[in-house]
């Protein structure tokens, strides 16, 4: 496989300078609504730019550093971020709705997967993702399909870019037995974990059966680490009517806790490819 440069990730750009912009205010021990008040804007502007959740425009970033008396090479350095978060980048286009999560995603040096009901998403195959995606409640139309899997298969190219994320996945061993499409759709997608399990920035773990209890409350969530020590990691929850990031550090521990104690639980990565290869030959037999 060649190496994929990955883009600027304008979402972790938006964090970035919200993160700044909240380390200025705190400096000079102003509350968001004592700047809000000096700037005459409302108090949720000023928590939406300093979480990311709103990116800045020139104008915001120029009162905030006239306002906070940052010199000039700090104010360039914010003005670049800013220019920086109105990016355009390839999951920007029309259709996909999950455009925070493929941003921070983008820009993570570590990513923690955990899930009880299917495969992780970068580590599906196209037929297995497409038969996931026709699922869903509400039901899509395939044109929503077809581009909700090629934007799946596109952000699959991050496990083989130049300077990877370490990826971690647990999965439960009912994730393998699960039949998504048909038996010859799961001997692929188990072949395929096989082929991606054994690259150098990949670990994969099956928790078995008789592993007992599982400690997570939820089946599915993701935490993501990111190299600029201003950002703290995400967690990322799945919701069927909306998705939750958690940012807070005492919900990112309890996170990192539960996903750390499910991969005690399961197989180490050497088992779990003997356990996936023991399964690839029920699929063989069974009809397609």
């Amino acid at each position: 496989m060649t190496g994929v440069q990955a883009p600027s990730s304008p979402t972790v750009r938006r964090r970035e300078l919200g993160a700044m912009l909240k380390s200025l205010r705190a400096e000079r021990g102003w509350t968001a609504e004592q700047v809000a008040e000096r700037l005459m804007v409302s108090p949720s502007k000023i928590s939406r730019l300093e979480t990311g959740q709103r990116g800045a425009s020139a104008r915001d970033v120029s009162d905030l550093c006239k306002l906070y008396g940052v010199d000039d090479d700090q104010r360039q350095q914010l003005l670049q971020l800013a220019r920086e978060t109105k990016q355009r980048t390839w999951w920007q286009r029309g259709g996909l709705n999950d455009l925070t999560y493929l941003g921070l995603e983008e820009a993570a040096t570590s990513i923690s997967d955990y899930g009880l009901g299917m495969m992780p998403g970068l580590l599906q195959t196209a037929d297995y993702a497409r038969a996931i995606v026709e699922a869903a409640v509400p039901k899509w139309v395939p044109e929503v399909v077809q581009e909700r899997v090629e934007s799946r298969m596109i952000r699959q190219k991050i496990l083989v870019r130049d300077n990877p994320p370490h990826f971690e996945a647990v999965v439960d061993e009912s994730v393998l037995h699960r039949v998504v499409g048909s038996p010859a759709v799961m001997r692929a997608q188990l072949e395929r974990l096989l082929e991606l399990s054994v690259l150098p920035n990949v670990r994969l773990r099956v928790i078995p059966h008789d592993a007992g209890a599982l400690p997570a409350g939820n089946n599915k969530f993701i935490i993501l680490s990111f190299a600029l020590p201003t950002l703290s990691d995400v967690v990322f929850i799945e919701g069927l009517t909306g998705d939750l990031y958690l940012d807070d550090p005492r919900d990112v521990e309890v996170y990192n806790t539960t996903f750390r104690a499910l991969a005690q639980m399961a197989a180490d990565p050497e088992a779990t490819r003997e356990i996936i290869a023991s399964m690839i030959p029920s699929y063989r037999k069974q009809p397609h």
